[in-house]
């Protein structure tokens, strides 16, 4: 996949760009739902379009299926013993939030995770990793990748340590050929029991909880 430095570079400064809205329409305004969807909506055409251009770039960015299952074997014990610890330090905290808003929660949340792994792993670790100059050293790029991610996430300061170190493992394995799709989905997962263990968070209630059904 021939790819130049230059459209690696302007897709990392989009995703950067991204990141920097969260702080302005989610953080600020509290526009959680419209920037969640727009984000994906935009990068969804993005996505689209450069398939139309280069119909390899799915396969080259991980939208396959190809290790699917060896990578969700691989990550199932440790995201179950993640869950655990989450729910045990949660009730020693006293943050346990846990309710029925969790359920669609662990199944909207994966869309979302993957979507952010594409674009932190996706579009900055491996345009990273496969710049031609300057060329970085694998840990450079997973450090760098970990920290725009960890960043994003900032005031919650227990939310960015728990993102730095995760997008240190991810990136790691996404860039060792791990399934894109699982890496995203267990993001999901994870990132659900987060917020309502450790968090006191109700993230169901904090994006839709305006709407009227």
């Amino acid at each position: 996949m021939q790819i130049t430095n230059r459209t690696r570079l302007l897709e990392a400064g989009a995703v950067v760009l991204t990141g920097l809205g969260k702080f302005i329409f989610m953080d600020m305004l509290e526009w959680r739902l419209p920037y969640i969807a727009t984000a994906c909506l935009a990068w969804l055409a993005y996505v689209l379009y450069r398939r139309s251009q280069s119909p390899g770039i799915l396969a080259y960015w991980g939208f396959t299926t190809v290790g699917f299952w060896r990578t969700f074997g691989l990550l199932l014990p440790f995201a179950v013993a993640l869950v655990v610890v989450f729910y045990l330090l949660g009730n020693h905290w006293g943050t346990n939030r846990l309710n029925w808003g969790i359920l669609p929660i662990m199944l909207l949340y994966p869309l979302w995770g993957i979507v952010q792994q594409f674009l932190i792993v996706g579009l900055i670790g491996k345009n990273l990793r496969d710049l031609e100059q300057p060329k970085l050293a694998l840990w450079a790029v997973i450090l760098l990748t970990a920290t725009v991610f960890a960043v994003v996430h900032f005031p919650f300061l227990l939310l960015v340590t728990g993102t730095f170190g995760l997008a240190l493992v991810y990136t790691w394995l996404y860039l060792q050929g791990h399934n894109l799709l699982v890496l995203g989905i267990y993001h999901g997962w994870l990132g659900g029991f987060f917020f309502y263990s450790l968090l006191a968070r109700d993230p169901w209630q904090e994006v839709f909880g305006g709407l009227v059904f």
